[in-house]
């Protein structure tokens, strides 16, 4: 989804900044930037959580990761392109638990299965849906 999110970015003239805990391969764009953290419990969470502002958007299939987010005014979105709202945090965890628990019983084997193209086509028109919608949101104060 990475290459997904650097396209979107450069066409609305947005900045894309990547949060872990190891350095990785950024693309040679002064609008794309890296910060690695400590490899400490949730330090790249932290890191977003503390950083991110209103109208900042977040890609994460991390549920606490993006109610955190969702509570400070920004956007998040699954790398499935399934917007996270207030609203579906909590009914998003009680699935997420309901299936670790159907997966530690040996209900389920194996994990969610790979993005396929119309995936990618879903995300990325939901992350304009998302975009549009915070441009038209009026600034706060």
């Amino acid at each position: 989804m990475k290459q997904e999110v650097y396209r979107v970015a450069r066409r609305c003239s947005l900045e894309v900044v990547l949060v872990a805990n190891t350095w990785m391969r950024i693309p040679n764009d002064p609008s794309v930037s890296l910060n690695v953290v400590s490899d400490g419990f949730d330090a790249a969470d932290d890191w977003i959580v503390e950083h991110i502002e209103p109208g900042d958007i977040v890609v994460t299939a991390d549920i606490p990761l993006a109610g955190r987010c969702i509570k400070k005014g920004a956007g998040a979105i699954r790398p499935s392109g399934k917007p996270f709202t207030e609203e579906s945090i909590g009914d998003t965890v009680a699935h997420r638990d309901l299936m670790a628990e159907l997966r530690e019983a040996g209900v389920i084997t194996g994990g969610p299965p790979p993005l396929q193209q119309r995936d990618r086509s879903y995300f990325l028109q939901q992350l304009d849906v998302l975009i549009q919608s915070i441009r038209r949101k009026p600034p706060a104060g």
